[in-house]
């Protein structure tokens, strides 16, 4: 559970963020000086940590354990803004250990990183912030009049499926069929990248985002709108979900319009997985642009939840989505259930974006060292 209502900054896994074993305690001085980065400048400006809405009040313990999740995996560095690998590898190996103080970490975070307030290319500092989550869905092991269309697993030669359209890699079956669900609700597990099945048998299956065919996501609520359709509760995607399942011929004309389609695999763990092939953290994970950005930095955000509440946190940017497009533009990470799903599908708000690089960051354009 979230707790939202008792916590206005969410103190949430306290157990299991103790839990986790000391990664390292060296918090020696840096040795290594950056020299690989490239990030426009009108785009970053360097400010001082106290710029940061609430800074002072996020219990920076939870983004830190996000962050090492980052440490574990093999970081793709590549966007506009791309840390040195060797320095990002340093602040790896000088992390503080799982049971340090809050204002220990925050003390780490600000001697080690240099935060920089997002522009987007037309000079604005506020962007939109969505939802997303792992839902659990109906399934079943065979094809029924429910269970009418299938989750599949991705060929293995990416040519089969590569820029191929959605509908046609349904009606072909191009890949594995692993089970089958309601039309509506594939889609949105396909959106949502992940989730959990809830098979006829009563088996509970996890599955995790495989691949996609690389195709550009159209919206349905937006096909609908276009259409001169408006479900009750307007165009929310609980709205729309309802909808196409009472009109099943529609829901199959604008669900196949959208070319986009995205494979899955089944997962031994029930964590859910993101774009760098770790657990991501319920509300400390983040979805970026990673034609921007390198995906795995800190990011802090500054924005409001779906109830009008205030959500300024330090983030890590640890997966990447079709629709997430832009320097000032984030999904955040809600977890799974019904309380993950009731924020996610509420949540579209404007806020302002800072990014956490490597104090020793070289903007090689400008020659400009910021120390």
């Amino acid at each position: 559970m979230f707790q939202f209502k008792k916590m206005p900054y969410f103190s949430i896994l306290t157990g299991l963020f103790f839990a986790f074993a000391l990664t390292s305690c060296d918090m020696s001085t840096p040795t290594h000086v950056g020299n690989d980065v490239v990030a426009p400048s009108s785009n970053l400006k360097p400010v001082p940590f106290s710029a940061l809405p609430d800074w002072k009040n996020d219990d920076v313990r939870y983004a830190l354990q996000a962050f090492r999740n980052t440490c574990r995996a093999k970081l793709q560095y590549t966007g506009r803004v791309i840390p040195d690998a060797a320095l990002v590898q340093e602040k790896c190996n000088m992390m503080p250990g799982a049971g340090a103080s809050v204002q220990t970490v925050r003390n780490w975070f600000e001697s080690h990183f240099q935060a920089y307030k997002v522009y987007d290319d037309s000079g604005r500092t506020t962007g939109t912030y969505t939802g997303y989550y792992s839902p659990t869905i109906p399934a079943c092991k065979t094809r029924t009049a429910e269970c009418n269309e299938p989750l599949m697993a991705a060929p293995s030669n990416p040519l089969q499926y590569k820029n191929v359209p959605k509908k046609t890699i349904v009606e072909n079956k191009i890949g594995r069929v692993l089970y089958w669900a309601n039309l509506v609700d594939v889609q949105n597990i396909q959106i949502q990248g992940s989730g959990m099945l809830k098979l006829d048998t009563g088996e509970m299956v996890k599955l995790n985002f495989g691949a996609t065919n690389d195709m550009q996501f159209k919206s349905i609520g937006e096909q609908l709108r276009n259409r001169g359709i408006k479900p009750n509760g307007g165009y929310s995607a609980d709205a729309v979900w309802k909808y196409l399942k009472k009109h099943p011929t529609l829901a199959k004309e604008v669900i196949y319009n959208n070319p986009r389609y995205v494979y899955f695999k089944e997962a031994e763990s029930k964590n859910v997985i993101g774009k760098l092939g770790t657990p991501l953290s319920k509300i400390r994970s983040i979805a970026v642009d990673d034609s921007i950005y390198t995906v795995g930095m800190p990011v802090y955000i500054s924005t409001n939840l779906s109830d009008g509440r205030k959500f300024r946190r330090l983030m890590i940017a640890q997966d990447t989505g079709s629709a997430i497009r832009g320097w000032i533009r984030a999904d955040i990470f809600f977890g799974s259930g019904d309380e993950a799903y009731k924020f996610a599908h509420g949540q579209h708000s404007s806020g302002e974006m800072y990014i956490l690089l490597p104090k020793e960051y070289i903007d090689v354009k400008s020659k400009q060292q910021y120390q």
